[in-house]
């Protein structure tokens, strides 16, 4: 519903923005770009055409690129830093949270990069490069090291006093953290028992000892997957030695657990997940001529087998009508396992412990929908073609792959994980391709052996 909301409200502005800029008057869209929230300025520029984008960046105030980069897509996000200059990137980001940070440098050209690093200050590339230490998609990555530690000897009166004196918290601060001197962690405080506390205790009479704590190199599924379980809105994070040196928020999930969604959803088809909209044509063109290339291929597989019983459905032309059936059904089915099994490795449900069961459940749920599935195409084709052993054979075909389909739809995934390949990225065509095969080979080849003479 909000996406909705959103989705109108900026085009509402594309629709104003549009009319101003071929009217010349671009007063009214700088007013329009400085009134609207980053968000919406992200919204905008990533709706608009290239040349239309670059416009629009020129009309906003540098003191607001810092905000709106924070917010674009990694695709659209680059294309612009690209174009600025070193000194004015390095402007930009100067304020910009440590995950935010990370996140907008991993993704540029190596050499741009060194360009904007070399344009830092000392205190900013430490930063910087700290940040990009981390192994993208770990929780070293995503976390924020804008944290307030408390000693367990300070007493809550004077904690209150100092948080009253420094006026802001970092955002979405819901709890404290109490370090010794040497960072180690030791407890966690929530906001709202500190606010609630007798001023004369100390902290460590009312914090929560042995917090739950990340590790560093904990990968960022994971992490998602702990606050989704235990509901928690900021966690600690902490190096090989149980020294605090960042948290992450719930917001930073949240862009995880979309970011996961997306790449799921674009990888079915062989796409980026930063894949800008509006990227010009030739490039575009380029990237989907990859993966159609490779489905190219998979088809070519499944038509040589269909070649090798050329004979056979030059001989039986009723062959070459049904000789669809069957695979398309093994990929649907298959495809339903995958996609299964994908969510239930993202989730966590799925491990090599309870992977044999999940697999011969799918077995079984294959077996079944064979029979069903055979015995109603069994007696369709008899009663269409007024022949029951054609019946029997595309039955007989039908069970197989569907078997097939659910074998490897379970399988595939735990597989390729374990080859460090996306299943998400590649699954679908590789079953697709299993599926396309054995049911043709089964098909034509159980009609090769019986009806052929």
């Amino acid at each position: 519903m909000a996406d909705t909301i959103a989705a109108k409200f900026a085009e509402s502005q594309m629709t104003e923005i549009t009319d101003a800029l071929s009217s010349g008057k671009y007063v009214s869209v700088r007013k329009i770009l400085h009134e609207a929230p980053a968000c919406d300025v992200a919204l905008i520029l990533e709706s608009t055409t290239t040349k239309t984008r670059d416009e629009l960046w020129q009309l906003l105030d540098a003191d607001y690129h810092g905000d709106v980069l924070e917010e674009l897509s990694e695709e659209v996000r680059n294309g612009i830093i690209t174009k600025m200059m070193p000194d004015n990137v390095v402007d930009a980001l100067e304020d910009m949270d440590t995950d935010d940070l990370a996140e907008t440098l991993s993704s540029l050209p190596d050499q741009v990069l060194q360009d904007i690093l070399t344009s830092m200050d000392d205190q900013d590339r430490v930063r910087a490069e700290k940040a990009l230490a981390y192994g993208e998609e770990t929780a070293g990555f995503i976390m924020n090291t804008d944290t307030i530690t408390l000693r367990p000897d300070v007493a809550v009166d004077v904690i209150l006093r100092y948080l009253r004196l420094k006026g802001d918290l970092p955002q979405n601060t819901d709890t404290f953290y109490v370090v010794n001197r040497s960072d180690y962690l030791i407890g966690s405080v929530p906001v709202t028992r500190l606010l609630t506390s007798s001023p004369d205790v100390t902290v460590a009479e009312v914090m929560d000892e042995e917090p739950d704590a990340i590790t560093v190199d904990m990968p960022d599924d994971q992490v998602a997957s702990l606050f989704e379980r235990y509901n928690w809105l900021s966690a600690p994070v902490v190096d090989e030695d149980y020294h605090l040196v960042g948290r992450i928020t719930i917001d930073d999930v949240v862009d995880i657990i979309r970011e996961d969604a997306e790449h799921s959803m674009m990888s079915m088809a062989g796409l980026d997940d930063e894949e800008d909209t509006f990227a010009p044509v030739l490039q575009s063109t380029q990237r989907r001529s990859i993966w159609l290339g490779v489905n190219l291929v998979t088809a070519l597989l499944a038509a040589m087998v269909s070649d090798l019983f050329e004979q056979t459905l030059s001989q039986l032309a009723v062959l070459a009508i049904l000789n669809t059936i069957v695979p398309s059904m093994g990929g649907v089915a298959g495809n339903q396992t995958l996609t299964l099994v994908i969510r239930g490795m993202a989730l966590g449900h799925v491990n090599d412990a309870n992977s044999r069961i999940l697999i011969n459940k799918e077995l079984a749920i294959g077996f079944l929908n064979g029979v069903i599935w055979a015995v109603l195409i069994a007696t369709v084709v008899a009663l269409w073609k007024q022949d029951f052993d054609l019946g029997v054979i595309i039955a007989f075909a039908m069970m197989m792959n569907m078997i097939a389909a659910g074998f490897a739809g379970a399988t595939l995934p735990l597989i390729m994980k374990k080859l460090k390949i996306d299943p998400a990225l590649a699954g679908s065509v590789i079953l697709t391709t299993i599926t396309d095969v054995v049911g043709i080979f089964a098909f034509l080849g159980t009609a090769t052996l019986f009806l052929v003479y």
